[in-house]
Formats: C-alpha cells, structure tokens, sequence
C-alpha cells in the first residue's frame, strides 16, 4: 500500500501543509516539529510521488555522503576526497555533480532518515562512510532501505564499513571497500609485544560498532599467539571515539592495574586523550607508557612524542569510493575490496620499564 502524504501528516500529528514545507524547505517551521515529519517520514518509509517527482530520476546530479562526526579528521578526510572525485565527475548536463554530506551524529535513527530523504530526491548514488552499528533491527532496517535505493537506481557504495550481513540483500550494495581493522590492530599489538609488553590496557571503542568489533578482534588475536589471556576485560574500557574517552578511559585502567606498560587505544584522538591521562599521573610517554593510537590522522606525527599508530589511506579511499559512485571506476571482483593498513612505529612506543 502506498503512504500517502496525509499518512505522514497523521504520523506527525500536523497538517498536510505542514509536511509539504517541511519537505519542500520552502517555509520556516519550528524546529521540534519539523523532527516529528522528518522522523514519521523515516518510519513510514514516504517517498514523494506524483508526475513532479517522476521528473528526478535516479540520474540526478545529488550524491549523499554520510559520515558520523563531519568534525572528525577521519571521516572529513575520506567525505573531502568522497566529493572531490564526485566534483570531478560530470553531471548529466555535462557539470559537476553536486554532493551533499550528511552528518548522523552516530545516531542510526538519524541515519536512516538522511536515508530517506536520499530516497525521495532520488539520488544518484549515496557513500556509508565508518563502521556500521550491529543492532539486529537496525541492520534488517538499513538492508531494507538500502534495497529500496538500490531498486530506484540510485548506486550504494560502503566505505571503510563491511558488506550487509549474509543474510541480507548483498545486490543492493555496488562496492564495499572494508579497511583492514583487525589485520593493522593485530600488527599494532605484536609490536607492543615484540617491545616486550605484557601488561597492555586497551581503549576500545563504542561496544556496538563493528570498527570496535573487529580491531578488538585483531588485539585479542595476537595476544592469543603470544600465550596470553585474549579476552583481558580487566585491562578493556570501551568508549566514545574522542579524546575525552582516552582520558577518562586510560584514568581507569590505572586504577584498574598501576602497572600497565602500554595502552592501545581506538583512535588517534583517544590515543591524544589517553597521553593527557598518563602526563597528569607523572608518567612520562614512552619511558613509563606506551601509547599507540590508530588511522594515522594529520595531526598524529605532530604529536609529542610522534604518535605510532596504523596508517589507513583515507584520502585514497575515498576518492576511489567518489569514483565507484559515478561510475568512474569499475566494481572490484565479487563487489569487496579490502583497503589494508600499514604500521608506522614512532617514538611514542619503546620497550617497558626494568
């Protein structure tokens, strides 16, 4: 059964008028109801019809890109290289293409409804930037969406985030480029453990993320292969992706074992956090501590000392993601591509305190 602009009206508990503006952006509503229309349009799955709407096919020039955090390095650089390549492009009246990136905030509510909005101006292609969430409902939700974006055309490209579980519509998705999280987090733990660390603290990140899933799996490996306890929960905090969770989180595991001689942590930015922590405590970096991060972000090198950590090429990731969007690059075999990461070991890792 089709839904119906009153259906949405009736969701929203406004007028018919209310949701056309809301939808056509042509009149200032407040900002609490145009929440409730966006929202009821998210869960009544309304796509605008009618003879206007046939007009956008899915061959406009409108590209999405969703990021969580547009202020985080991570996902600014792959958005800046997304629309630069889509920039490159050309359009269907032979002009750039024009993208649009939508910030989520991680919410995945907020994800699906930038989704539909995609959905109803019939969007040429939309790029999933970072790791995806892994709530039951929300995956059926997002394969769904995805399936229905697919079906008007419109191109899917997932970046740095893995392909739709086995059990979802895996057509509707034209490439997945997965960076390789537990390979370079494996490589970043035996480094530790070649410097001779046995007592490493682990600053994860938000438990329901698969980024976090899968480097947790790639520490949890290597200290498997090196006969120790792979699933240390005493020396694991989980948290945010920023710098207040490496502080707060490395403050933690202190008080959960002073003797720890190395801590990993999620990201650069937690990383950044987790030295703030160790330099309040009178411990110095890397003679006392060891810290790593992860992704290899501008600033990383910079660090004092320079931070070691995984470089991931986002920049070159992203432009491919921008050129697979606007067919200017074919598939890759079987639609996934693994992006791997490679170890740069700095000066803020050296072997433990005698």
């Amino acid at each position: 059964m089709t839904v119906t602009l009153a259906d949405v009206a009736a969701r929203a508990r406004v007028s018919p008028a209310t949701v056309s503006r809301v939808l056509n952006g042509n009149y200032p509503v407040a900002a609490a109801t145009r929440d409730r229309v966006l929202r009821a349009v998210a869960e009544l799955d309304y796509v605008l019809n009618g003879p206007a709407s046939s007009l956008a096919a899915a061959t406009s020039d409108l590209v999405g890109i969703l990021v969580n955090d547009i202020a985080d390095p991570f996902f600014g650089i792959m958005a800046g290289a997304v629309q630069s390549a889509i920039g490159d492009a050309e359009g269907r009246a032979g002009g750039e293409k024009m993208a649009v990136v939508c910030n989520t905030g991680g919410s995945p509510e907020r994800e699906l409804t930038y989704l539909t909005l995609l959905q109803r101006q019939r969007a040429a292609a939309v790029v999933l930037t970072g790791g995806a969430v892994e709530d039951p409902a929300h995956c059926e939700a997002m394969a769904s969406k995805l399936r229905r974006l697919a079906d008007g055309g419109t191109k899917i490209v997932l970046l740095g985030r893995p392909p739709l579980p086995d059990d979802a519509d895996q057509d509707s998705v034209l490439a997945a480029l997965m960076f390789d999280n537990r390979g370079g987090a494996r490589r970043l733990t035996e480094h530790l453990l070649k410097l001779g660390h046995r007592r490493i603290g682990y600053v994860a990140g938000p438990a329901d993320r698969t980024t976090t899933r899968h480097r947790l799996e790639g520490h949890r490996a290597a200290l498997a292969a090196a006969g120790l306890d792979p699933v240390d929960e005493l020396r694991t905090v989980h948290g945010p992706y920023d710098r207040a969770s490496g502080y707060e989180s490395t403050a933690e595991l202190l008080r959960r074992d002073p003797e720890l001689t190395a801590v990993l942590a999620a990201n650069d930015t937690v990383a950044l956090g987790a030295c703030a922590a160790l330099r309040e405590k009178g411990l110095r970096i890397p003679e006392d501590v060891s810290v790593a991060g992860f992704d290899d972000l501008p600033f990383s090198i910079d660090a004092v000392p320079a931070l070691t950590t995984v470089r991931l090429p986002l920049q070159e990731a992203g432009a491919r993601a921008g050129r697979l969007a606007t067919c200017g690059e074919e598939p890759p075999e079987g639609g996934v591509a693994t992006v791997g990461g490679e170890l740069m070991a700095r000066a803020s890792t050296a072997p433990p305190r005698a």
